[in-house]
């Protein structure tokens, strides 16, 4: 949160791994705080210096007329405070890109960082009150623009990420909003960072779905037959089998794909978003591998179940329908 290429992105519709919203819209870095401050400050000070320098080019003259001995005529030096005051403003050097990152997108009055998760703030206390606020809010802003705008979501996480590299959920936020701005490499980096810092597991599915996106089939697979999938909940372990048959589709091997997914509880009577997903992929897997009619009949039962229309399901069961007719 398709991949690495047109074609890629078309054979996942309906595959592509829930971000499951633990970690969306938090972040900040306090070691990234004491440096980014540190540039910024060093800046205006080589700025001043510069700016106070060019003030006094103008040695032996006073006002354009010339003086004797290179000092001003009546022995004062005129008095250029201000020329080097109004100098170094004017001409203090624009921010770099570095310090865009970190100063961030700006933050929505309306989001004041109290709508994270109880657990989230609680991993922000180690910080001073101050930056703890400004990452939460950026945190928020990440978790609010994360669906209608991910490269904005992605870039509020970099903010927080950088006030607080150290907080796994920091780095968490920052994994999450790259996978959905499409940011697969930077996406799989930071939930790694976030997997050694806290130990957790949840993230596994969207790391293998980072491996496909970069074209390593083989690494996502490897993920998949982790143990630690064993203990995923119902929808964890969908999320996983989307993936790793996916990435069988990837290498061809559309009978393994179909394999994977026959192990999943295609008939299970929940009408939840897995199930959903996980029938839509049965059918498109069946259809590539031209076993038509099993396809049409998964595309329907898909569709049955399909309340919330998260799939095309029912237009992929017409077309079918118009073409065996």
């Amino acid at each position: 949160m398709e991949k690495g290429s047109a074609a890629v992105a078309e054979d996942r519709r309906g595959q592509r791994p829930s971000r499951g919203g633990s970690g969306a819209g938090r972040g900040g870095s306090s070691a990234g705080s004491r440096s980014g401050g540190s540039s910024s400050r060093g800046g205006q000070r080589s700025d001043s210096r510069g700016g106070s320098g060019r003030s006094g080019d103008s040695r032996g003259t006073s006002g354009g007329r010339p003086t004797s001995g290179g000092k001003p005529s009546g022995g004062k030096r005129p008095d250029r405070s201000q020329e080097r005051g109004f100098r170094g403003r004017s001409e203090q050097a624009p921010r770099t890109a570095d310090q865009a990152a970190y100063d961030g997108p700006d933050l929505p009055e309306d989001i004041t960082g109290a709508e994270l998760d109880r657990g989230v703030r609680a991993q922000l206390k180690g910080l001073p009150e101050k930056l703890a606020a400004r990452v939460a809010r950026h945190l928020a802003a990440a978790g609010a623009f994360i669906d209608d705008d991910p490269e904005l979501a992605y870039r509020h996480a970099l903010a927080a990420r950088a006030r607080a590299s150290r907080i796994a959920v920091v780095r968490e936020a920052a994994g999450e909003t790259a996978y959905a701005a499409g940011h697969y490499a930077e996406a799989l980096a930071e939930l790694r960072a976030a997997k050694r810092m806290n130990g957790a597991t949840d993230y596994l599915p969207i790391m293998a779905d980072c491996h496909r996106a970069l074209g390593n089939p083989e690494q996502a697979i490897k993920l998949a037959k982790s143990p630690s999938v064993s203990n995923f909940s119902s929808e964890a372990k969908a999320e996983m089998t989307l993936v790793e048959a996916g990435a069988r589709r990837d290498m061809g091997q559309l009978d393994a794909a179909l394999r994977t997914l026959e192990l999943a509880p295609l008939t299970s009577k929940s009408r939840q978003s897995w199930v959903v997903r996980l029938r839509y992929a049965y059918a498109d897997t069946l259809e590539a591998a031209g076993r038509e009619t099993d396809a049409l009949s998964w595309f329907h039962r898909t569709h049955a179940i399909d309340s919330d229309q998260l799939t095309d399901a029912a237009a992929r069961a017409e077309a079918l329908e118009r073409r065996q007719s």
